[in-house]
């Protein structure tokens, strides 16, 4: 069983940046990939960032160049620095992992990106 709790979201304007942080509540963080989702209202849910155990990252091309995915192995920690918001970034963020074929999700935090 994994519990993830994401924070960080809010409200930013058209350029700016936040943090998002993902709390894992497992054993064997250091060892499972840890990814970010987000779902704005009437689109389904895409994946955003992507951190593999070993560090390797991949992103969404929306995103490329202007977020960040880190990992913190010893918080048993996952990261979205997200700079140079743009409206189209608004969303419910959602970490995610999988693990022993399990799906986990948090429950979401939401990003505003508006003036």
């Amino acid at each position: 069983q994994v519990h993830l709790v994401e924070s960080g979201g809010g409200l930013v304007q058209p350029g700016g940046s936040l943090r998002l942080s993902c709390a894992a509540s497992t054993s064997i963080f250091s060892s499972i990939a840890m990814a970010w989702y987000r779902q704005a209202p009437g689109k389904e849910r895409e994946l955003v960032a992507l951190i593999m155990r070993g560090g390797t990252t991949n992103y969404a091309d929306s995103v490329k160049g202007r977020f960040t995915i880190t990992r913190d192995n010893a918080k048993n920690t996952v990261y979205l620095q997200m700079n140079s918001l743009k409206p189209e970034d608004a969303a419910v963020y959602y970490c995610y992992t999988n693990t022993y074929r399990q799906d986990y999700w948090g429950q979401g935090t939401q990003v505003t990106v508006s003036s």
